[in-house]
């Protein structure tokens, strides 16, 4: 509701520090922790790639309907839209968003009750330490961090898909916009068949194959090859660019279980591994604004994505690091 304000850059600052503490600090561990449950012995992509998937449909959703929602509430194309018709806009969509947040506090509040013999028997353990402890000791832990690490540059980037688009090849917001949903709509469709193949296959064969989407994907871009005009092949670039970066996200955690790791300590892993992995949320949006006003132009975004080149590129060396290491952990 305070976004919907449109408040100035320091407010904005203190709000997502805010989102950062109630999003990651109260339940990620858990979260990653209860997927790993329902996923048993042999289901753990099954786990992870449904959950992400629904996770991702939800969020193509609601891309979707913000586009369609920006080009409706417009009394104007958005080629001829004033700053103060567009700002009155985003503002409407934002606070749709704060209802769907509302609304998914009440659901929580009534549907996941917490069963009361799980949090007695665990509590004790939840207070030491010795968890991280053993966690910091497992190479495989290390190794799944650097993984996600990698893997997540590829998700930051996602991020500029539609400021590509706008730029490169002169799409408008609304185009941009319905591009960059695009994407988010492959996202349920990779995490669901990531998850399948590596129960199938092996979590960590899969998540190499995905890297090397990923890597064939961003040096496509990097390249300069796509041109304005060549619209199919710019959609099917992105898409399938999307479907490696998706299919890892669907990945990140069940190699957990490749690695034998112990449940008991699973949460205290998964708090090791996001410390690491989830830093581009730290220095990436940064580093991308920094490539892309320093190269004005499509050029900056290429640069951008031969950054991505060499993420997946370190992200592969990491992936077959943990699939020689995992035998001794």
């Amino acid at each position: 509701v305070l976004m919907a304000a449109l408040p100035g850059i320091y407010t904005l600052s203190l709000l997502y520090g805010f989102w950062g503490v109630t999003t990651i600090l109260l339940f990620w561990s858990a979260y990653v922790k209860a997927q790993r449950e329902l996923g048993g012995e042999n289901q753990q992509g099954r786990s992870f790639g449904a959950i992400d998937a629904g996770r991702g449909f939800v969020a193509a959703a609601v891309a979707s309907g913000s586009a369609f929602l920006l080009d409706a509430f417009l009394p104007v194309s958005a080629d001829d839209a004033s700053v103060g018709q567009l700002s009155s806009s985003l503002s409407t969509i934002i606070l749709l968003f704060s209802g769907l947040t509302a609304a998914s506090a009440v659901m929580v509040w009534f549907f996941l009750k917490p069963e009361e013999k799980e949090v007695g028997q665990e509590r004790s353990s939840q207070l030491s330490l010795q968890g991280v402890k053993l966690a910091l000791k497992r190479r495989t832990v290390w190794l799944q961090a650097f993984i996600l690490l990698c893997a997540y540059i590829g998700y930051k980037c996602t991020d500029d898909f539609s400021l590509y688009v706008n730029v490169a090849f002169d799409y408008n917001d609304v185009e941009s916009a319905h591009l960059a949903a695009l994407s988010f709509w492959v996202r349920p469709l990779a995490a669901i068949a990531a998850g399948l193949l590596g129960d199938y296959f092996l979590h960590s064969k899969t998540v190499i194959a995905c890297f090397v989407i990923m890597l064939v994907g961003s040096m496509i871009i990097a390249s300069g090859i796509l041109q304005p005009g060549m619209e199919f092949f710019i959609i099917l670039t992105i898409t399938s660019t999307s479907v490696g970066i998706y299919g890892l996200r669907g990945l990140y955690y069940a190699l957990f279980q490749e690695a034998k790791l112990p449940l008991s300590i699973t949460g205290s892993a998964a708090g090791v591994v996001s410390v690491i992995g989830y830093t581009p949320d730290v220095f990436f949006g940064p580093l991308m604004g920094w490539i892309l006003d320093s190269n004005p132009g499509a050029i900056g975004h290429q640069y951008l994505f031969a950054v991505l080149a060499i993420a997946s590129i370190f992200g592969l060396v990491f992936t077959i690091w943990f699939k020689r290491s995992k035998k001794v952990a």
